[in-house]
């Protein structure tokens, strides 16, 4: 069993680094439907079932090294997240595309409310938190759900079923939505709508992205690292001092703030420096790796609700979503990749879209990073919306 607090980090990194170099390497395809980050976790709570390290409470030493890691991350990473999340690039969407993210971002927040009404009483008590994790990734990403779990203090252990849904009833989404391009023509026509202004989008967008590429420098690495590490140390000390509540505690303040800085960041010069969004990848990994390591197997006792209830929030989302198409006379493209945008993030929008063109690329990018923005106020929104359904 390991017990020294560095030879479990040390551990939990390198398998990180492990599997993200393995899905670069492999040629394997079960990197397309279960990504390494989902892998990692339930590689490391399988780790931490069979004893590898002790569990919480059992060592001081890995404990607090634990909290120190996890807590000061976590800012650091939310913050570099957002810095390539320009809202002046994501203005170029247009209307109505920004209206079918929207959509998707709504309709996903009712089916949480929905399915959690139907839910929560075969569900574990606290299980709102849970949804509401969930709903941070859903709405934008993992690094969203990440946050959402520091800010409600989720137990590591109910972390599980957050990952559980959001691989296999993502997985099962992600596939509906592929076999549905073939079938594009056919929706369009039933919502009456106009493509024209996708294409020129999707080719005004790829020229930006064309010219905004720099190479990461060790300088750019070296200043990303140093700035987020210390707006991580000055938010956390500043926030100490703002007023708590049940709902809104000294870490939801601390999400809530880097949040604020990262946007702002973003429309500076500092949003163009590169390696933010590779160093946000990498603290992302570490942390997934650092909750898991304290979940367990045997704790994931409802897990045949928790997924059925996650297909009961995409049921709800996909109705709505077409409902919404046929009124505002929606594209499937536009409301397919809005979807993706939020549930899956910038790991599949840009996959969705590119079945359609490749020219479109840019615009399933853009739109998961809009859900990098709203994902962690949209699942903290639903969070409390479900607590009040819990009581």
């Amino acid at each position: 069993m390991i017990s020294n607090p560095f030879t479990y980090i040390a551990v939990l990194v390198a398998l990180g680094g492990l599997l993200t170099w393995l899905e670069q390497q492999s040629k394997s395809r079960v990197f397309e439907f279960v990504p390494p980050i989902v892998i990692l976790y339930f590689g490391v709570m399988l780790l931490g079932t069979a004893g590898l390290w002790p569990g919480p409470g059992e060592n001081a030493a890995i404990d607090t090294a634990y909290r120190a890691v996890r807590n000061n991350l976590l800012p650091a990473m939310i913050f570099l997240m957002l810095l390539k999340s320009d809202l002046r690039q994501i203005r170029k969407l247009g209307g109505r595309m920004l209206l079918a993210f929207f959509a998707a971002t709504t309709s996903i927040a009712i089916g949480f409310i929905i399915a959690f009404t139907l839910f929560h009483p075969l569900l574990e008590d606290g299980a709102w938190k849970t949804f509401a994790a969930l709903a941070g990734s859903w709405m934008g990403g993992t690094g969203n759900m990440a946050a959402i779990q520091g800010a409600l203090e989720v137990p590591d252990s109910s972390m599980g079923y957050t990952l559980l849904i959001d691989s296999i009833d993502y997985a099962l989404w992600v596939v509906f939505l592929l076999a549905l391009v073939p079938y594009a023509a056919v929706f369009n026509r039933w919502t009456r709508a106009d493509t024209s202004v996708i294409d020129s989008v999707g080719s005004r967008l790829e020229a930006d992205a064309n010219d905004d590429k720099a190479p990461i420098t060790g300088t750019d690495l070296l200043f990303l690292i140093g700035l987020s590490l210390l707006i991580s140390a000055v938010v956390q000390s500043f926030a100490g001092g703002l007023p708590t509540s049940e709902f809104l505690t000294t870490m939801t303040w601390i999400v809530l703030i880097v949040t604020v800085l990262g946007v702002a960041g973003a429309v500076t010069p500092l949003g163009r420096t590169p390696g933010s969004g590779e160093l946000a990848s990498v603290m992302l990994y570490v942390i997934i790796a650092l909750i898991a390591s304290r979940a367990n197997f045997t704790e994931l006792t409802e897990a045949p609700a928790y997924i059925v209830a996650g297909l009961v929030i995409l049921a709800v989302h996909g109705t709505i979503m077409a409902a919404v198409g046929k009124l505002f006379r929606l594209d499937l493209f536009s409301l397919g990749v809005a979807s993706l945008a939020n549930i899956g993030g910038v790991a599949s929008a840009p996959i969705l879209a590119a079945a359609y063109s490749r020219v479109l690329i840019p615009v399933g990018v853009l739109m998961a990073m809009l859900g990098y923005i709203v994902g962690t106020a949209g699942g903290l929104l639903v969070g409390r919306a479900l607590s009040l359904v819990a009581s």
